[in-house]
């Protein structure tokens, strides 16, 4: 395939996966954007209101960029590890394996398609949090890079879980026993410094605090760790998922039945 030909079928997969993405917005991008609103008045109002300033700022503030990002992390994951899936069990997966679509293509155009969905409804419960709080941008240049690297390695890790699922309850298993439990515990709704010196410890281990941290310093202008170890991770994690993605593409694996 030509240049022309490889943008062509990657449009295609990418126009495909945000016109489901928006035709069926009340099961893609309604839920969160409940879910968050939620969040803003459970934890950030009523809780929020009891609680004390965090480096200078109110509860509220502290937790805003934390909820963003999970928005973010879950419906990027989420977009690509449902939709492949779904192209693999209607078995329409092996049209595009047997074209002369090469594999990153295809990984990039569902990978492109998760991230227009967590991009967007990070904005969405950005603009839902203007209802309670005014948000404070320090870097704007730190909150883009932290946001789109986030999306894109969550819609890469999708993309493997897809590969690996042999049925729809396996979709649900990294999400509910791994993705979220990190994310409740990557300084979303806490700041670690807290903690015992233990439970830090263990926390430092948590690569999403990380990912929260550093947008939080976009925001604030604040962080429990090094953003810039943060930003290393989002990279080393953006490799190693895209070529091991590629490279079972490439060996069939979970792909060929």
């Amino acid at each position: 395939m030509n240049a022309i030909e490889k943008y062509t079928a990657f449009r295609t997969i990418v126009d495909r996966e945000v016109g489901r993405i928006l035709r069926i917005w009340v099961q893609t991008l309604l839920p969160s954007a409940i879910t968050m609103t939620l969040y803003f008045l459970i934890f950030g109002t009523f809780i929020g209101s009891q609680v004390r300033n965090i480096n200078g700022f109110s509860y509220m503030e502290f937790i805003v960029p934390g909820i963003i990002m999970m928005a973010v992390i879950t419906n990027s994951f989420m977009n690509v590890v449902s939709s492949f899936f779904s192209t693999k069990f209607m078995r329409s997966v092996e049209e595009l394996l047997v074209s002369p679509t090469p594999n990153y293509v295809i990984l990039l155009g569902y990978v492109c398609g998760g991230m227009f969905r967590g991009l967007l409804v990070g904005l969405i419960v950005s603009l839902i949090s203007l209802f309670f709080t005014d948000i404070n941008i320090h870097n704007i240049g730190i909150v883009i890079v932290f946001v789109i690297l986030t999306s894109l390695v969550f819609s890469l890790a999708g993309f493997l879980n897809s590969i690996f699922a042999k049925k729809f309850d396996d979709i649900s298993i990294i999400p509910t026993f791994v993705l979220t439990p990190l994310t409740y515990l990557g300084g979303v709704f806490y700041s670690i410094s807290v903690l015992p010196s233990i439970f830090q410890g263990i926390s430092l281990l948590n690569p999403i605090l990380y990912m929260v941290n550093g947008f939080r310093y976009g925001f604030l202008g604040i962080s429990d760790i090094n953003i810039w170890i943060g930003f290393g991770m989002l990279v080393i994690f953006t490799i190693i998922l895209f070529y091991t993605n590629l490279y079972l593409m490439k060996k069939g694996i979970g792909l060929k039945s």
